[in-house]
This record gives C-alpha cells, sequence and structure tokens, in this order.
C-alpha cells in the first residue's frame, strides 16, 4: 500500500481535532520511595521489563519490576487523587536474577497473578488479591526450567481450566559453542487439567525477545509471534508466526514474508481503523511498522514516519536501538499514538549511546510525527521496559520506564487540554476472568476502534486492566464485547470520563 493511500485510510477514519501539539509530561522524581535500577552483567543486557496491573483491587494501577542482578520489586500505587503527584510505596523487593513479568489471572480465582521471567527458573507467582504473591510453580505443576527467559505471552484455548503459557528463552548459556548462533528452544506449556506437564518444544529458537498471541487475522483461531534477535542467531532466523494446534509455523507457502531483524519488542494495535491490528517491531536502526492485510502483514512506508531509526536530539548520529514499544491515546484525541523505550545494549559502539526515548504522535494523515523532546520524555539512558498507564485516574495515560543502569522513572501527563475518554475493562466467569482473547469495540458517530485483550508483546512485560480509548470531542461513546468464544454483546451507551467493568 502506498503512503498515499495509507494516509486516505488514516484521514477518513480518525479525522478529528489534535491536541499532540501541547503534549507534556512531568518527571515525578519522588514518585519511588528507593531507587531502583536494573542492573547486572551480560546476562541482563536484555530484559528489565515491567508489569503494569491493580494488585488490590483499589482501581490504581501497581507496578512489579525486574531488577537483573539486584532484587525485583513491587510498587504499589499510593497517589492521593485524580490528578495529584504520582507516588508509589514499596509493598515487597523479591528474588534476583529476574528479566520481567507478565500479570494475568493463572487460576481464575479473580484476582491477577504474576509470570515471573529469570536468567533461572521461572515462577508462576499466585496473588492473594491484595498484593501479596507466593510461589504456585510446584502446586500448579509447572516446571520453570533454568534457562535465560525473555518473552512471553498466554492464551486460554478452548475448554481448559489454565491457559496455555509460551515462553521464549534467549542464548543457550550451556553452549559452549556461544554465545553467537547459541540461540535456546522456546517452550509451549499446555495444561492437563489444574497442572501443566512438559512443556512443548518449539525449534529452532532464534533468541526470542517478545511474544504475543493473539487473533491477528480475527479468525477467531489467535496464533504466537516471536520477535527474534539477529544479533544472535547471526543467520537463518526470521521473525515467526505459529499456529498453535496443531504447533507449526507458517511458512512463505502460506504467505508469511520472512523478515529478518534485531527483534525486541512488539506493540499490537488497528491504527487503520479496519479491525485488524497492526504490529510494531523494534529493532536496531529502524524499528518496522507492519500494516495488516488480513492474510499477510506488510512494511509500511517509510514516510508514514514510524522508523525512528536515529536520534532525533543531539549529535549521536548512530543507529537507535528500540527495546519496549507501545501504543496508546496520550492525548485523548481518537489517534494512537506510538511510546518506544530506546538505549544501548550497553557499550555496542556501532549503535548511539545518547539514545533518547521516542513519542511519535499520530496525525490526522496517519504520519507519526517525534514529540519525545517536546514532550519531556527523552531521557538519553539505556531504556528497557515501560507502559503507558493512567497512574492517577485523571485519564491521561502516564508513563513509566525501566532502564539498564540508571533508575525506573514515571512521567504524569499533565497535556493541559485532553480530548475526552473512556477506558473498559471486560470481565467474564472462570477461568479466563479477565477475557483474554476478547474484543473491546466502541463506536463514537460514525468510527469503530477495535482493540484486542492480550497477554504478551512489549519488551519482557505487559499490563492487565482497563483498555484506553480516546474519544475527542465526544461525551460518549457505544461499546460492546466480542468475547473469547465469538459471542457479542450488544451494544450499550457509556459516559466519557471514567472507566467502566463490563461483565458477561
Amino acid at each position: 500500500m502506498t503512503i498515499r493511500g495509507l494516509a486516505g485510510v488514516f484521514l477518513t477514519i480518525f479525522a478529528s481535532a489534535s491536541w499532540a501539539d501541547g503534549v507534556k509530561f512531568a518527571q515525578r522524581p519522588e514518585a519511588f520511595p528507593v531507587e531502583h535500577i536494573y542492573s547486572g552483567g551480560w546476562e541482563h543486557f536484555v530484559g528489565g521489563g515491567v508489569a503494569v496491573f491493580d494488585c488490590n483491587g483499589d482501581s490504581r494501577p501497581d507496578v512489579f519490576a525486574a531488577g537483573g542482578a539486584e532484587p525485583a520489586r513491587l510498587f504499589v500505587n499510593a497517589t492521593e487523587d485524580s490528578g495529584a503527584p504520582i507516588r508509589f510505596t514499596l509493598a515487597a523487593e523479591g528474588e534476583a536474577s529476574v528479566t520481567g513479568a507478565y500479570p494475568l489471572d493463572i487460576d481464575g480465582d479473580g484476582h491477577l497473578d504474576l509470570a515471573v521471567l529469570r536468567v533461572g527458573a521461572n515462577r508462576l507467582m499466585k496473588g492473594d488479591g491484595d498484593c501479596g504473591f507466593s510461589d504456585a510453580s510446584a502446586e500448579w505443576g509447572f516446571d520453570g526450567g533454568e534457562s535465560w527467559s525473555t518473552a512471553f505471552s498466554a492464551t486460554w484455548e478452548p475448554g481448559e481450566v489454565r491457559p496455555t503459557l509460551a515462553v521464549g528463552n534467549y542464548v543457550d548459556r550451556e553452549d559452549p559453542e556461544g554465545p553467537f548462533g547459541a540461540c535456546d528452544e522456546n517452550a509451549l506449556y499446555r495444561p492437563d487439567g489444574e497442572d501443566y506437564g512438559a512443556p512443548d518444544v518449539i525449534a529452532p529458537g532464534w533468541c526470542a525477545l517478545s511474544m504475543l498471541i493473539s487473533d491477528w487475522r480475527r479468525s477467531g483461531t489467535p496464533e504466537l509471534r516471536i520477535s527474534n534477535d539477529r544479533h544472535y542467531y547471526i543467520r537463518g532466523g526470521y521473525e515467526e508466526m505459529w499456529r498453535l494446534d496443531p504447533l507449526e509455523p507458517r511458512t512463505e507457502a502460506d504467505g508469511w514474508e520472512k523478515v529478518s531483524l534485531w527483534g525486541m519488542g512488539i506493540a499490537s494495535a488497528d491504527i487503520t481503523g479496519d479491525g485488524l491490528p497492526e504490529v510494531m517491531l523494534t529493532s536496531m536502526g529502524d524499528q518496522l511498522l507492519q500494516i495488516n492485510e488480513g492474510t499477510a502483514m506488510r512494511n509500511a512506508p517509510f514516510d508514514v514516519g514510524a522508523a525512528a531509526q536515529r536520534p532525533y536530539q543531539g549529535d549521536d548520529g548512530r543507529p537507535s536501538t528500540g527495546w519496549h514499544a507501545e501504543f496508546g491515546d496520550v492525548d485523548n484525541d481518537r489517534r494512537l499514538d506510538l511510546f518506544i523505550a530506546k538505549g544501548n545494549v550497553d557499550q555496542m559502539p556501532s549503535n548511539a549511546m545518547s539514545d533518547p526515548n521516542n513519542l511519535l504522535m499520530q496525525g490526522a494523515d496517519g504520519r507519526f510525527s517525534e514529540m519525545g523532546g517536546k514532550a519531556g520524555i527523552a531521557d538519553p539512558v539505556r531504556s528497557r521496559g515501560g507502559a503507558l498507564a493512567d497512574f492517577d485516574g485523571d485519564g491521561r495515560l502516564d508513563l513509566i520506564v525501566s532502564a539498564r543502569r540508571a533508575p525506573l522513572k514515571v512521567w504524569q501527563n499533565v497535556t493541559e487540554a485532553t480530548g475526552n475518554w473512556l477506558a473498559v475493562e471486560p470481565r467474564m466467569p472462570g477461568p479466563n476472568t479477565r477475557a483474554i482473547g476478547a474484543w473491546v469495540e466502541v463506536k463514537a458517530g460514525d468510527e469503530v476502534r477495535a482493540r484486542e485483550v492480550t497477554v504478551g508483546g512489549g519488551h519482557v512485560g505487559g499490563q492487565a486492566g482497563p483498555v484506553h480509548f480516546g474519544l475527542g470531542e465526544a461525551t460518549s461513546a457505544e461499546v460492546r464485547i466480542i468475547w473469547p468464544d465469538g459471542e457479542t454483546s450488544d451494544w450499550q451507551s457509556l459516559e466519557a470520563g471514567r472507566s467502566h467493568q463490563v461483565t458477561r
């Protein structure tokens, strides 16, 4: 698709007022009671994810942050009121060697649990609904292995009482021929009743750094995307898509074009308005935006402005290194914007050392414009994981970013004039209480926008909670849920300015 055709789609679907020029964030240096840094040697060059979720039911997002060689920490949201300065208290310190974590309700009791990835044995941590967690790996029959795990995704397959878990592993630390060309195999854990047996092996592995199970074709059958780091697989590897049942890869014969990059993160959302999710794949150098054509993914034209291939400020013209990526409407103008965490691996001389984070604002023509510097979130450290989330409950998406050898930071969205908004959280009876695999559709005027409820993507960290929609000037919207089994709810009118829980 040409840029003219692509821009026409965006312009038709998303034309509305824009507040992008005035978007502003304020860093809150006092947000955390202790300095939290993701640190460590070469086994922590990658990782550093954050999990954002409400662990105590007070409707305010809390944060679990990986620490690498230092302890992982759980921070509970203690922001006093809507719009008040964001702050957290320290709830717990965990073990070291954690690379990241993803929240999901594994046992269907309504409380969010954590899948914790490590250099070493991974853990399934059971949540008690009051920000307490205990290791339930043995209770649930989960063998966390001893690999260097750096990617995760999950879904509920029909008839199962536990989710299917995909774990991506990086370099095989035990391979004497490594590290180059020594990518480890990946694993798919399918439940056997309430327990997990030995995993299915996903091989060969190409050094996975992000995974996402998504119904990208809207066919009712989710598939597993794996983004891989060619720095270690050297040759022969590529970005993958796997069918789950039977477990087999898509190939060029059925339209899956081979793309090789330094894959580090996946962001997925519909940005063209056709209901099909696009993907942003972070890398070293060009970041790759792919447009979903239903049966295949096509690379977006460079002129769309999402490549973010070099630092946009300073005099370091070497290529950028992208990590966590996430779509979110930060000015509530109905158009999804894009955050990308940037930072050198460590001292890699081929890439920029001073590499500011990106905030790419989507315009009415479908093109993205860099606003990271003007918005105040540039921060040229070695950023890794992150999240866009409304920490203070005022309807504006805030930002948290972890970094290698630099403190965890939060920026509060203080944009003075934004559009209206609403947030929607689907809930259903167990086992899949958070409706993973559902689609939330929001209709304002003649336009309908769709967001998928998933577990995975990002860079070694993800979110659970309400799905945020900017509404522009609309004061209400029609909402419906397409539940994981395909049943569709009726449209219902929901007012702007609130987070709504929609129960099946």
